[in-house]
């Protein structure tokens, strides 16, 4: 049974089917050039006469122009699947060479067309487990955090309000700067978690969580945040709920951190045919080179069947919009 099967995928291998169309269009000019040849009028003596050399010119012209004709048509989905093979980017799918019509021809490109399929298809399955194992990463540490570092904080914050209480007047102002210091930093610890964790996510929803998000980054950042967040969204799955909160997480961090922006705005809303998340600046724009931020987004977006589209000329800001299609953000 497998020999059998080898044996129908070597008699349909493009390479065996594309030398079989050359040499049947070789065959083909060569049989009627002969015939044109050993039927007409036209004969070749010998020595060579000076006469006959146009005739066999014209005639070697005729079957050169033929052949590299037919070659050429032959051979021009060649060109296209060269050009799809030089762009092609796993990050960028549906991008896919269409069937030309070339019966000789279509079997290599469905072929090259169905790897790409397998490619893309194992690549999101291996960016949705190591995004879970990071989701599941942060979790750990937000909770680290908050359950030691954050407690042992405020142990240390209560045991110095304790000892400033019971300390001399001249120690009570240094003490007193000590408790800011930990309080800032436990505050820090608490941002941390936070972003590491959106907890208002989880027990307030979608919604809550991005004025939150909003809130927390110009309070640090000093960036105001322009926010037009629809409030009767479909029911969303947390999974979509988790990917417009990170994508929003970082169009936000990237607006503050490259962006040089003085303004931003966040919106959230509804459109014929799915959800609109866009995060738009008015810094200097130019962001040509993607990072690991960038990819991340994108990565995301591919889980859950979104389309992402970066716009950012020199000079004009940026423009960042997750299109999510009607259906894949409805939650089971």
């Amino acid at each position: 049974m497998t020999e059998r099967t080898h044996r129908g995928a070597g008699a349909r291998s493009p390479g065996r089917v594309l030398f079989r169309r050359l040499f049947a269009i070789n065959g083909l000019v060569f049989t009627v050039g002969t015939l044109v040849l050993a039927l007409s009028p036209a004969t070749v003596s010998s020595p060579l006469l000076l006469t006959e050399i146009p005739v066999l010119t014209i005639g070697l012209a005729l079957m050169l122009t033929a052949n590299a004709v037919l070659l050429r048509t032959g051979l021009a989905p060649l060109d296209a699947l060269t050009t799809l093979m030089q762009r092609v980017d796993l990050m960028h799918p549906l991008d896919r060479l269409p069937s030309g019509g070339n019966r000789d021809l279509d079997h290599l490109i469905d072929t090259f067309n169905a790897m790409l399929d397998r490619l893309e298809a194992e690549r999101s399955a291996s960016a949705a487990h190591a995004l879970a194992a990071q989701e599941g990463e942060r979790r750990r540490i937000a909770r680290e955090l908050h359950d030691e570092i954050g407690q042992s904080l405020t142990v240390v914050l209560l045991n110095l309000k304790h000892v400033a209480d019971r300390a001399p007047e001249d120690l009570r102002e240094e003490l007193h700067g000590v408790q800011e210091s930990v309080r800032a930093s436990l505050d820090e610890v608490g941002q941390v978690a936070r972003r590491l964790r959106p907890g208002v996510l989880e027990d307030l929803g979608l919604h809550s969580a991005l004025n939150a998000l909003s809130a927390d980054f110009s309070q640090g950042s000093g960036v105001p945040v322009t926010r037009r967040i629809d409030t009767d969204l479909p029911s969303l799955s947390e999974d979509v709920e988790l990917v417009l909160y990170r994508i929003a997480q970082e169009g936000l961090t990237n607006a503050a951190r490259h962006a040089r922006a003085s303004r931003v705005e966040l919106s959230l809303t509804a459109r014929p045919g799915g959800l609109e998340l866009r995060i738009s600046d008015d810094g200097r724009g130019g962001a040509i080179d993607e990072g690991a931020g960038m990819r991340g987004m994108r990565e995301r977006a591919l889980l859950i069947g979104a389309r992402l589209s970066v716009v950012s000329p020199p000079g004009g800001g940026t423009d960042v919009r997750l299109t999510v299609p009607t259906g894949t953000g409805k939650a089971p």
